[in-house]
């Protein structure tokens, strides 16, 4: 048997077994969340500071006090700033919470600056801006952009330990678009690239993996699928086999039929004994 060497997806020096990342919004209810981290066996969830209410975190059963966090590593994210500023403090807000989970090391964030309100489309110049100041100040940021190949590049100029473009807009489900553009911020980029928002189906998520994304970021489609945990599932194993797929590397393709049986006899197959 060939001896597979480990196969892990590494962030800012930290090591993850899992290359499917998970949301934590529009889940009809805690436990069915629960339930789909579960069943995803994703070790990196991410939560949107600006919709905690910090007061009750210990108080209450919540998302904060449901979630194992030996197991799991906080990804704190800065959904609905408009502005660098606004990102800037959501993420200082993210650290905190970060150390109250016990995660001391843990500076982490994924930067989100959306000023759009009808496309949610990131905004390149405040994000590039928030970047360069959170890297500064030790963050290991993860900023969600457009697909836009010279942006990446700036995002990885400054420090940025990932680059996260999105499959699509933010839970439009129209799986990957600009697959030129993405292919060469993968083809171009010395830092994990993990595609964030738009995938609608598990083959989606494998396409991306083929593509030579190293992970997946995805919410959506699993919290308003018709069985969020059966959906779970099949994303873990779609990430799954696109990376394989990926590692493995598919045959170019041919023009022409090309015969798979050989036009010679194999030195292996005795004819006698028949």
């Amino acid at each position: 048997m060939i001896k597979k060497k480990p196969d892990e997806l590494i962030i800012g020096g930290k090591r993850f077994s899992s290359r499917l990342i998970l949301g934590t919004g529009k889940y009809p209810n805690l436990q069915t969340m629960i339930e789909c981290i579960s069943e995803s066996e994703s070790e990196i969830i991410t939560v949107a500071i600006r919709r905690l209410d910090f007061s009750h975190l210990e108080n209450q059963k919540n998302l904060i006090t449901s979630i194992d966090w030996n197991k799991t590593w906080l990804l704190p994210n800065t959904a609905g700033a408009k502005t660098t500023q606004e990102a800037i403090r959501l993420a200082f807000l993210g650290r905190e919470l970060s150390k109250k989970i016990g995660q001391t090391e843990n500076n982490f964030v994924k930067l989100e600056v959306i000023s759009d309100s009808k496309y949610l489309l990131p905004d390149p110049v405040g994000t590039l801006k928030a970047a360069e100041f959170l890297v500064k100040k030790g963050f290991n940021v993860m900023p969600y952009t457009n697909t836009d190949p010279m942006l990446a590049r700036h995002l990885e100029d400054v420090g940025c330990c990932t680059i996260m473009p999105l499959g699509a807009p933010i839970g439009s489900g129209q799986g990957i678009q600009n697959v030129n553009d993405l292919r060469i911020i993968i083809e171009n980029s010395r830092i994990p690239v993990i595609i964030d928002a738009g995938i609608g189906a598990p083959s989606e998520a494998t396409f991306a993996m083929e593509l030579g994304a190293q992970a997946i970021l995805l919410n959506t489609a699993i919290a308003k699928a018709k069985d969020p945990g059966r959906m779970a599932e099949a994303m873990k194993m779609a990430v799954k086999a696109g990376r394989q797929a990926y590692l493995a590397g598919r045959i170019v393709p041919s023009k022409f039929a090309q015969s798979s049986s050989p036009l010679y006899e194999p030195s292996f197959l005795n004819l006698d004994i028949l």
